[in-house]
């Protein structure tokens, strides 16, 4: 009902009458009056006036359902984005596709939020969710094993590094294995979560937080932090953002999950910053210290190191030479 009401203020510059709303909705000029305030309370600037009815003058930045179905106009994911749902505020958008998950929510589910309360980061960290920023997870359940996953990751910065580049020209690149940067700061983390059995995933859940309409961040991440906004000097439509964001994923992981081909790879490379870069990538048992060399189509990254040896990581924490 409050998208009906939205819609149809949104389709007009003038006024528009409760009673002309009420009718062709088919509710009350009672109903039409409840979703103004609703609508009012979210941040949407309303005016009234007697005789005239309702006019819509300022629009929130606010995630909604109904523009992101708008923004993917007549294209229908098959991978990515099957379903979506958009919540006000939430734990962490990955532990909400996890309960989903186990209630039997079908591949494709997607779940995005304008505040995490507990947004989750990699081994363990807070991921700071403050306003302005782009925030969810979706669900896949592929036909893979526990070891092929780490490539997931590398497949959804991919798709994060196209959107970036197609919506505002900036050279966006991926650091292995799970940031989007600008420059030398970050402006995407992705977190890839999965339950598997012993040869074979369960399901995948793919978190992504994408830095787009802030305007400062605190002094602790300032340094290595950065938004589109800062990078542009302009406001983006994050429901459009999310649209085509969706479009990407949803033909990134169709490529990669029925195979990884060898210009899906070269692709992958051409964008990844952490080539060619000397690099320390810190392990439970030490750490690896060389130049980084190659991905290989599971998504991990070849370091040659020091005495000449090729070695390949899945995962850990990574400092990247010139950026961080």
């Amino acid at each position: 009902m409050r998208g009906k009401v939205l819609e149809i203020l949104k389709k007009t510059n003038d006024y528009v009458s409760g009673e002309d709303m009420a009718a062709a909705i088919g509710v009350s000029r009672t109903t039409i009056w409840k979703c103004i305030n609703d609508l009012r309370e979210d941040g949407y600037k309303i005016v009234s006036v007697t005789k005239k009815g309702y006019k819509l003058c300022e629009i929130p930045d606010i995630l909604d359902k109904n523009d992101i179905l708008k923004f993917l106009g007549t294209y229908r994911p098959e991978f990515v984005g099957t379903d979506i749902c958009v919540l006000k505020t939430v734990f962490s958008t990955n532990e909400e596709i996890k309960r989903l998950a186990h209630e039997g929510a079908e591949s494709g589910t997607l779940v995005a939020a304008d505040v995490q309360t507990a947004g989750k980061g990699r081994m363990g960290r807070v991921w700071t969710s403050c306003g302005g920023g782009l925030y969810f997870s979706f669900l896949l359940r592929p036909d893979l094993a526990p070891s092929d996953v780490a490539a997931v990751t590398l497949a959804a910065g991919y798709s994060v590094c196209l959107t970036v580049r197609r919506l505002t020209g900036c050279d966006a690149k991926i650091k292995w294995p799970n940031d989007v940067i600008i420059g030398n700061k970050k402006i995407c983390g992705i977190l890839t979560e999965m339950e598997a059995q012993t040869d074979l995933v369960d399901f995948v859940v793919i978190g992504i937080g994408v830095n787009i309409n802030q305007e400062s961040f605190a002094e602790d991440v300032r340094d290595k932090a950065s938004s589109l906004f800062l990078k542009t000097g302009q406001k983006l439509d994050r429901n459009k953002f999310l649209a085509e964001i969706i479009k990407s994923l949803d033909k990134t992981m169709q490529s990669y999950l029925l195979s990884v081909s060898v210009d899906d790879m070269k692709m992958f490379k051409d964008l990844c910053a952490t080539l060619g870069r000397r690099v320390r990538v810190e392990r439970s048992r030490g750490y690896i210290e060389g130049i980084a060399v190659d991905i290989l189509p599971t998504g991990e990254l070849v370091i040659k190191t020091d005495d000449k040896k090729n070695i390949s990581v899945c995962s850990g924490e990574v400092v990247v030479q010139g950026i961080y």
